[in-house]
């Protein structure tokens, strides 16, 4: 079965959010208790820009009235199959032919059951069956329900029909049941949605690893060495590939960021672990980007056991010796094939371009995103960023952008360079 996992979801930059403007979104919302939770789904969806159209079935109505979504939307909130006040010559044709997506949130045993069979006795059902765009569907019931065969069956049966399932969370029920069923939290839904219909998918057909976040060497079992790194520009980095459509791993350092849907992510905590999982398979990425902030050094050694001061704590027991740790970018440069795309970052407080041209060089690269920490706007843990795009042809100066308006940049720019004349041609995106 085709099921997408939820996850808790990511917080947008709300100044710089693309909007969703010319889209059209279908709603279907029906008789299960989380249905209240759907107004936040369609409000999210209208500030965004979206023409969101909700389909109201007669139970759903019975627990949220259609005035809540027509006030949200600013549409009228349909609930029956011959609406006349809806202005359409044949409604759910029409509305079928319009939508860039449909999404059902929540769907009860019933909904999906109909819908597995072709039924078409309601405004949602005949709409369904007609639409041709993509459609989600987001079950949400008793756990007994969900698990029961028949309904499992039923969701199979509308995955091999091409429907997307959201899979419902666990925990505690509306019914004080504890298991699967639960109706994910509203912004998973419109994450699922923006990842569908957001973006052109330019990127389709690649593979994308980014590196993200600090790495943590240790040094005893109490105290590690780190960085200030909080993997925001390396989310915003796999968030834009998977929105234009690539398939994105994220190796991850120790961060307290959700990844966006859809994304692969590989947990790490050691530059170890990090050269581990970036190298192993680099050769299937076509385009692979260090944005990871990587410990350039490691204690040579680990103590199993605390490591005491001395009793007046003037001083610290033992020295602590480092050795240098593996140079990630340089191994994926010494490996690089041809068609792949090598990126990486460089943070700096002096000669800024100077230090990037020589990364570039150095690492056999074909760009370096170079920031400075002396630049306001471009230092860590911040929400923007102000970097220098640095390749052989030259460099490309960025203002001061958000980091996913910077991420979106870099990928243009990426895409740009691999579809340049006399480049070798890259089969995965023919």
């Amino acid at each position: 079965m085709c099921k997408i996992r939820a996850i808790s979801p990511l917080c947008y930059n709300e100044i710089t959010m693309k909007t969703l403007k010319n889209k059209c979104v279908i709603l279907g919302v029906t008789g299960s208790i989380a249905a209240y939770k759907a107004a936040d789904i369609a409000s999210s969806l209208a500030k965004s820009g979206c023409d969101t159209q909700v389909i109201l079935t007669e139970n759903g109505a019975k627990i949220i009235a259609p005035i809540t979504f027509s006030t949200l939307t600013g549409n009228k909130c349909i609930t029956q199959t011959f609406d006349e006040a809806v202005d359409y010559n044949v409604a759910h044709v029409a509305l079928a032919k319009r939508a860039d997506l449909l999404v059902i949130a929540p769907a009860t045993a019933n909904i999906i059951a109909k819908l597995a069979c072709g039924m078409a006795d309601d405004m949602l059902t005949t709409t369904a069956l007609a639409c041709t765009c993509p459609k989600l569907i987001s079950p949400a019931m008793n756990t007994a329900m969900y698990e029961n065969p028949v309904v499992q069956e039923n969701l199979s049966r509308l995955a091999s029909q091409g429907w997307e399932i959201i899979e419902p969370d666990s925990g505690m029920l509306a019914c004080k049941d504890i298991g699967t069923g639960k109706f994910p939290k509203p912004q998973v839904i419109v994450d699922e949605i923006w990842r569908r219909i957001a973006r052109t998918k330019d990127m389709a057909g690649l593979r994308v690893l980014v590196t993200a976040g600090p790495t943590c060497e240790p040094i005893d079992p109490v105290r590690y060495v780190t960085n200030h790194s909080s993997g925001k520009m390396g989310y915003a980095l796999a968030k834009s590939a998977i929105l234009r459509g690539a398939k994105v791993t994220l190796v991850s350092g120790p961060v307290s960021l959700s990844a966006f849907p859809g994304i692969d992510v590989v947990p790490v905590r050691t530059a170890q672990e990090m050269y581990d999982a970036v190298t192993e398979n680099s050769d299937s990425y076509d385009i692979i980007i260090k944005a990871a902030a990587v410990a350039d050094y490691t204690p040579r050694s680990y103590t199993d056991h605390k490591i005491k001061k001395d009793e007046d704590g003037d001083s610290f027991e033992h020295g602590i010796e480092f050795i240098r740790t593996k140079d990630i970018l340089a191994a994926l440069g010494d490996k690089k094939r041809d068609g792949q795309f090598l990126c990486g970052f460089a943070m700096e407080t002096d000669n800024l371009l100077e230090n990037g041209k020589k990364k570039l060089g150095r690492k056999n690269a074909d760009m370096i995103c170079a920031n400075s920490l002396r630049t306001a706007g471009a230092g860590f843990k911040t929400d923007t960023n102000v970097l220098t795009l640095i390749t052989e042809d030259g460099n490309e100066s960025l203002p001061l952008l958000s980091k996913d308006d910077a991420a979106d940049r870099i990928f243009t720019s990426i895409l740009r360079k691999m579809n340049e004349p006399g480049k070798p041609e890259n089969e995965k995106n023919e």
